[in-house]
């Protein structure tokens, strides 16, 4: 069977990163269409085997990818297209059907209820999605939550599955020395109470609120490892409170995908001096993330499976299982003095690592690629 994924593109991101750690598990002959940027996890991928393709895609608006995309679907008579993120969901299945390729699987990774990949989500998005949806054999569902937000769209329940995304946990576990190392490299003392979050720098993952409350806490610190938009409206907002010297945001860092952050090292695979996630992590004392808006929580549960206590605003991961699957997470309200007061009891208790919890090995990649598999299956028997 030979499959072919389409993404809109592969900056650093959970979804890119998502697709890079399936490809590396999924028993299958598998290659890459990037719509657009096609950035490190592109160069990652291509260093696994896997090959991409750049399809030079320029906006929202270029019809011209369309033929160009159809013309390489065709060409590579694949058995399955299965597309990845809202612009690459929309071309990609007119392009497969256009191509003949019966059997197209789409996986919704990021809708929220207002927001759709960090976008506010509007009448002309839900009607074009739900217009493409039916050119297509299966939809995947990320959670339980993104499943239900489907079914309100009008997506048809049978046309439903759902794959949760999946983490190596062993990419993450807990080293000292890399906590020290990675520490010393981004000037944090080796004493500091250290308050963590990745993602995106945009206004939905709410990262303001947490600059905020640690501006209120003397001593804490703040490491937000991520770019986007808001990254220096973020410095602006740490300088006005003071705390400009306690707020460190080090850029981009690879994710699960790469081998060096897999293997503890502190810098990531491309050499700018960036630490990967899994040192991070490992610089952490306490990992918090205040989006209302998650549709599934990769983030929160790499921090678990490196042993960190978890403070969380949304995490359908962690919602869908027992709250026994993960003693050390626990929602809070994302407000400033909800996130203060729980800042302040981590503070006054310590640093400290917990047991790798049951919820983290729940969601194996390997289980999460092996579901899918049966998935390309039993979509490509369908008539």
């Amino acid at each position: 069977m030979k499959v072919l994924h389409i993404i809109t593109g592969l900056g650093v991101g959970g979804a890119e990163q998502q697709l890079r750690l399936l490809l590396r598990h999924l028993p299958l002959s598998c290659e890459v269409i990037t719509l657009t940027h096609p950035g490190p996890v592109a160069d990652g991928i291509r260093a696994d085997g896997t090959p991409v393709t750049h399809l030079g895609m320029t906006g929202n608006r270029d019809l011209t990818a369309l033929p160009r995309l159809t013309r390489l679907i065709r060409a590579g008579r694949y058995d399955i297209v299965h597309t990845h993120l809202y612009r690459a969901c929309v071309y990609g299945r007119i392009a497969a059907r256009l191509a003949g390729v019966r059997t197209v699987v789409a996986t919704e990774h990021s809708l929220g209820d207002t927001l759709i990949e960090g976008r506010p989500l509007t009448r002309g998005t839900r009607a074009l999605y739900r217009g493409t949806e039916k050119l297509g054999t299966a939809t995947v569902a990320v959670s339980g939550t993104v499943a239900q937000r489907l079914r309100a769209w009008g997506i048809p329940g049978p046309r439903i599955h759902t794959v949760p995304n999946g983490i190596d946990a062993g990419a993450f576990r807990f080293d000292a020395a890399v906590r020290a190392a990675t520490r010393a490299r981004l000037g944090l003392p080796p004493d500091a109470f250290v308050v963590g979050g990745v993602g995106r720098l945009v206004p939905g993952k709410r990262f303001d609120l947490l600059v905020r409350a640690v501006a209120d806490r003397p001593g804490a610190r703040l490491l937000l490892a991520g770019t986007g938009p808001e990254h220096d409206a973020l410095l602006r907002l740490a300088g006005t409170l003071g705390a400009a010297d306690r707020i460190h945001l080090p850029g981009a860092a690879e994710g699960p995908g790469d081998t060096r952050a897999q293997s503890g090292a502190c810098e990531r695979g491309d050499g700018d001096g960036t630490p990967g996630i899994a040192a991070l992590l490992a610089a952490m004392d306490l990992f918090v993330s205040p989006s209302n808006e998650e549709t599934f929580g990769l983030a929160v549960l790499e921090a678990l499976a490196a042993g960190l206590p978890v403070l969380y605003a949304a995490c359908p991961a962690l919602d869908d299982l027992p709250p026994s699957h993960a003693p050390g997470a626990r929602r809070v309200n994302a407000d400033t003095g909800a996130l203060g007061s729980a800042l302040r009891q981590h503070q006054e208790a310590g640093p400290h690592r917990l047991p790798v919890p049951a919820a983290v090995g729940h969601y194996d990649i390997a289980g999460t690629a092996d579901r899918l598999a049966a998935l390309y299956a039993l979509a490509a028997a369908r008539p």
